[in-house]
């Protein structure tokens, strides 16, 4: 619901936008970024150091793309950010923490049209959090995991490992991008290289307080992020020749973790129940029938293990993506494209009672969990049926239908057991989204 709400706050500002477009400037734009982001440690640090240890890097990484589109000097867009934390060893455990934000953004450019462009922009969103201290079990077998599983604790804040619809809270950035055009490509698209600077701050008091303690400052810092990306200015392009599209993805993977739950009830534990479901983005541009762009979405499983026990699978797909529309006609639209990326498996078992901070660093084993990555592929066919706002302007409201096969490149083993079978799978989904 959250998110719903969001994107109609998108579709709003994207709305209200409408009247600058008759004055004739339009461009769209997505991006991929890297920066650094500082984070005041202080209270966790200050804790770290009465136990001997060293403190925590006040800063972490952070990675990131976003869909922006401009008309004339409005700015509208939005960004999902995943930002990690510098990993530091604490007796036998290693303490770390990860946070995603999703974004949606509004600005004024300071530039008229050309190579060169200066934003000031705002962003409002929310976000996930969590903060693990764990200890490495090298060359455990699954049985062995769930007989013993607690080997640290994980605590998480709106949890996307159970569905990325629990994303929640409120977050905000504030922050200058500038930016210049490269022709490097021999089409109408451009290389544009970003840079950005400003602050994330979250604007409630304890509003990311878990086990009693506060985790605000993960949440809050300066930031520089660096990036490139794919521009369309509307000098380059006519209506239906070329285009770029953010579109809001919903849908279902015809898959069990068959495997998996054998070994969950030969331990005691409840199986997972249904098929994963996903939440995600697609952005997906277009020049002449040529097709690009990128995936992202989690697929997730949750519910109760145990009396004691709570328990998640999730896995993170991002691919990238090239095809061709295959047919164009009376606004509906048939394409196929394929795609190669990454995925991962993540198994969680979270205790459902754990000691609050200070006393759980001193007794930190509660939780456990298993995860592995790789390179999958997927080939995708879709139908499209676009409804344009108006007659005076290009922007236009795009139902969509995707459907496909994901191929993983691994073996995604879990302890020794192979998660490949549950990552090959059938998925349809369905979506709705902007296209300038």
């Amino acid at each position: 619901m959250r998110t719903i709400v969001l994107i109609f706050i998108l579709l709003s500002f994207a709305e209200g936008a409408l009247a600058q477009v008759a004055r004739g400037y339009q461009r769209t734009s997505f991006n991929v970024y890297y920066g650094t982001s500082g984070a005041n440690l202080q209270g966790l640090n200050e804790l770290l150091e009465s136990h001997g240890q060293a403190p925590m890097p006040n800063n972490y990484r952070s990675y990131g793309l976003s869909y922006q589109t401009r008309f004339n000097d409005f700015i509208v867009g939005a960004e999902l950010y995943q930002n990690n934390g510098v990993a530091t060893p604490f007796n036998d455990y290693e303490l770390d923490y990860r946070t995603t934000r999703a974004f949606i953004n509004f600005g004024y450019s300071f530039t008229e049209e050309g190579k060169f462009h200066l934003i000031h922009y705002m962003s409002i969103g929310m976000g996930y959090l969590n903060v693990e201290m764990l200890q490495e079990r090298e060359g455990e077998t699954l049985d062995q995991f769930l007989a013993n599983p607690a080997h640290g604790f994980i605590l998480r804040k709106n949890d996307i490992n159970k569905g990325s619809q629990f994303m929640g809270g409120f977050l905000t950035e504030i922050g200058f991008e500038v930016g210049y055009d490269l022709n490097l490509l021999p089409s109408e698209e451009v290389v544009t290289m970003i840079a950005k600077v400003g602050y994330s701050f979250n604007p409630f008091e304890e509003s990311w307080k878990i086990n009693g303690i506060n985790f605000d400052n993960l949440q809050s810092g300066a930031f520089v992020r660096l990036g490139a990306g794919i521009s369309l200015p509307e000098k380059n392009y006519f209506y239906r020749d070329a285009s770029l599209g953010l579109h809001l993805l919903y849908g279902a993977h015809f898959t069990r973790p068959n495997k998996l739950n054998s070994h969950l009830k030969e331990n005691g534990f409840e199986p997972f129940e249904g098929i994963p479901k996903n939440l995600g983005l697609k952005i997906l541009g277009e020049n002449r029938g040529f097709l690009y762009g990128i995936d992202l979405y989690n697929l997730n499983m949750e519910g109760t293990a145990d009396q004691d026990y709570d328990q998640s699978l999730s896995s993170l797909r991002i691919y990238g993506n090239f095809g061709a529309k295959l047919i164009d006609i009376y606004n509906w639209e048939v394409g196929a494209v394929g795609g190669l990326g990454y995925g991962n498996v993540r198994y969680s078992l979270l205790h459902q009672r754990k000691l609050a901070f200070p006393d759980l660093i001193d007794l930190p084993d509660y939780d456990g969990e298993l995860r592995n990555g790789g390179l999958m592929a997927k080939p995708e066919i879709y139908l499209s049926r676009v409804f344009p706002l108006s007659k005076k302007n290009k922007l236009a409201l795009v139902g969509s239908v995707f459907g496909g096969m994901e191929i993983p490149l691994g073996s995604y083993k879990l302890g020794t057991v192979s998660m490949s079978q549950f990552m090959s799978n059938p998925y349809l989904q369905l979506g709705i989204g902007i296209r300038p």
